[in-house]
């Protein structure tokens, strides 16, 4: 256990790494390893710490400048180490490749499993997969020797006191690719099938050497009778018609697999990775260890044969004996992207959303992913964690076709600087952004600024809301906004300026001569920091509405504020005796973002604001005024009794 941990510090830490990071990845690592006995058993084998730590370096360490790294050739580069160039029996007479035989048998093993489900496999189901074609004895010398060499690589035994005695394999996501890998070999044939494939091989082979004599003889005598063996042609003509069939139909397995609606809810894909490495944040529920197969989704089922029919994986899998010839990819993709284009065109769950990018990752062909991509009119990842990898993902998948975007919804979704500056080819690119709650600082707005000074940005809605950007922060965005022409709509709201961030936001704003709306509610604004913002908004050539409701204003602040007549401020529900025209509005925002707010100050102000409209109220004499505040003094009730009950 020392010298897996200490392997794990020394291939985790890197010049670049955050030591931090480093060492939190590997106490997490360790702590797994002693609760899951399963992965714990895995890693007293030297290669699958590797491999271990491979997928955790893909996971949290992955760059935008670097060249490419996916998950499946992490797994195909692992068993190329292990395995390239062996052959399971070499007194054998065919030869065959230790890798082909484990995608024959195991694959198969997995693909059955993989089908139904399942992650545990008892001794008949291995016989049942491993002695399909034992013909002869040469067959089955090679099952034992593969079975004395190599099973117990890929598959353990699990023995529970009282219950079955059954295999799992070492590592989960090995069965998702060995069954993907099955698959794409097209293994995965009938009994017809395959005799069918025999059969049109011999029949061609016969038949070119009788067509040969044929055209001979028809020189000397030219009977029509010879016009029959034409028929041998055939065969290998309708075969090859039947095997065009079988790539359709896996293109139809890889889509259908990947848009299982009983998965659409789930953690994306690269999360449930994580998670199996690195477990769990919080207590161990006492079933986890035993359902922890059942937590597989087999989610990277079609995403590992998505990468298998890449250029690359191809290429390592020739070294290993498995052969994807060219034209069977070819063909496989043509078809998955007629397939694919009529489902990506339906708006996906954020997770879903995810896993389709990392599919198109995985694959690693620019122009299928391109086409794909043309589809997609928003990107929504709301709450989806977006990690290293997941911001290189969607950069490299949506950023490299140069595709314009209506709306981009990154909201709660763990950002930092360097997620914003992976993004960024992506971001400027969408109409409406929303960066809504992720904890971004002063930093992050130095990458903000220079998205808004890009010269091709296309942002004209950016909402910031729920952030801590401070003063500093504000400082920078105004610098952004002097150089942007494209912004109509900025949120500030509660991003924590307070009066001095309101002062630098009223000394820049005239260098900007686009933005038409500015929301600063929520911000701890006094009167006089909120006074010379109206007074510069009202000078403004194109700004029609300022934000600058629950901010910390008297009453005669309210009413100077809202008494100016060229800009529309908005700070309340009411103006004068009569409801706000903007009160939905007001309420739409509070509700939209109430999630990160203090509940009770949100509470105190709700009430402020109800003192308000029963003011107004009882002032007018007019009754649809009447009716109307009314009417806004319920909505207002309601969002109270909400707060109260913590169902807001």
């Amino acid at each position: 256990m020392e010298l897996q941990k200490m392997y794990f510090h020394l291939r985790l830490g890197h010049r670049d790494a955050d030591p931090r990071e480093t060492e939190n990845l590997a106490e997490m690592l360790s702590r797994n390893l002693e609760h899951h006995s399963q992965l714990a058993a895995a890693c007293f084998l030297p290669s699958y710490c590797w491999l271990t730590c491979a997928t955790l370096h893909l996971l949290y360490y992955a760059k935008p400048d670097e060249s490419p790294m996916t998950l499946t050739g992490i797994y195909t580069t692992f068993l190329r180490l292990n395995f390239a160039g062996e052959v399971l029996d070499i007194t054998h007479p065919s030869k065959i490749s230790l890798m082909l035989y484990v995608a024959r048998t195991v694959g198969k093993l997995a693909y059955e499993g993989c089908n139904s489900r399942r992650t545990k496999f008892t001794e008949s189901d291995i016989t049942k997969c491993f002695h399909l074609q034992m013909n002869s004895e040469e067959e089955l010398n090679l099952l034992n020797v593969f079975r004395s060499d190599a099973f117990r690589f890929f598959l353990t035994p699990c023995v529970q006191p009282g219950q079955e005695s059954f295999f799992v394999f070492t590592i989960p996501a090995m069965q998702e690719y060995l069954a993907a890998l099955y698959v794409v070999l097209g293994e995965n044939k009938t009994a017809l099938q395959r005799l069918g494939k025999e059969l049109s091989e011999v029949i061609s082979k016969a038949g070119e050497d009788v067509m040969a004599i044929v055209n001979v003889l028809s020189k000397f005598l030219p009977l029509r009778i010879f016009t029959l063996f034409n028929l041998l042609r055939v065969v290998p003509r309708l075969y090859g018609r039947v095997s065009g069939q079988s790539r359709e139909n896996i293109a139809q397995m890889m889509t259908a697999e990947m848009f299982r609606e009983e998965d659409s809810y789930n953690d994306d894909v690269l999360d449930q990775i994580s998670y199996s490495i690195l477990g769990l944040e919080g207590p161990l529920q006492p079933a986890e260890e035993d359902n922890y197969g059942r937590q597989e989704a087999f989610e990277l089922y079609p995403i590992f044969m998505a990468g298998l029919l890449s250029r690359q994986n191809r290429a390592m899998l020739n070294q290993l004996g498995c052969t994807i010839m060219n034209m069977d990819a070819l063909k496989i993709t043509s078809a998955l992207k007629k397939h694919l284009l009529k489902r990506s065109l339906r708006r996906l769950p954020p997770s879903e959303l995810m896993d389709f990018l990392f599919f198109l990752y995985e694959f690693q062909n620019p122009s299928f992913s391109a086409v794909l991509v043309n589809s997609l009119r928003d990107l929504d990842l709301s709450t989806v964690r977006m990690t290293p990898i997941k911001c290189n993902v969607v950069a490299a998948v949506i950023g490299g076709t140069g595709k314009l975007l209506t709306d981009a919804d990154l909201s709660s979704c763990h950002l930092d600087p360097d997620a914003i500056h992976t993004l960024a080819p992506v971001l400027w690119r969408c109409q409406n952004v929303n960066l809504h709650m992720n904890a971004l600082g002063p930093d992050s707005c130095r990458e903000i600024k220079e998205l808004l000074l890009h010269p091709d940005c296309a942002i004209s809605s950016l909402r910031l809301c729920n952030n801590p950007l401070e003063p500093e922060g504000a400082q920078l965005i105004v610098e952004g906004l002097a150089g942007n022409s494209s912004l109509k709509y900025l949120s500030l709201l509660r991003t924590d300026l307070g009066d001095e961030g309101a002062e630098i936001l009223a000394n820049n704003l005239g260098k900007n001569k686009n933005l038409q709306e500015l929301n600063l509610a929520y911000n701890g604004i006094h009167d006089q920091a909120a006074l010379r913002l109206g007074e510069v908004a009202s000078r403004h050539p194109t700004l029609s509405r300022v934000h600058l409701y629950f901010n910390e204003l008297s009453d005669s602040g309210l009413r100077d504020l809202q008494s100016m007549g060229d800009v529309r401020v908005i700070v309340s529900l009411t103006e004068g005796s009569d409801a706000s025209r903007h009160w939905s509005l007001i309420l739409r925002e509070l509700k939209a973002n109430a999630g990160g707010w203090d509940q009770a100050r949100m509470g105190a102000h709700l009430t402020l604001l109800l003192r308000d409209l029963q003011s107004s109220r009882a002032m007018t004499g007019n009754l649809w005024r009447k009716v109307r505040i009314l009417r806004v003094e319920t909505e207002v009730k309601r969002m109270l009794s909400r707060i109260q009950g913590g169902k807001l």
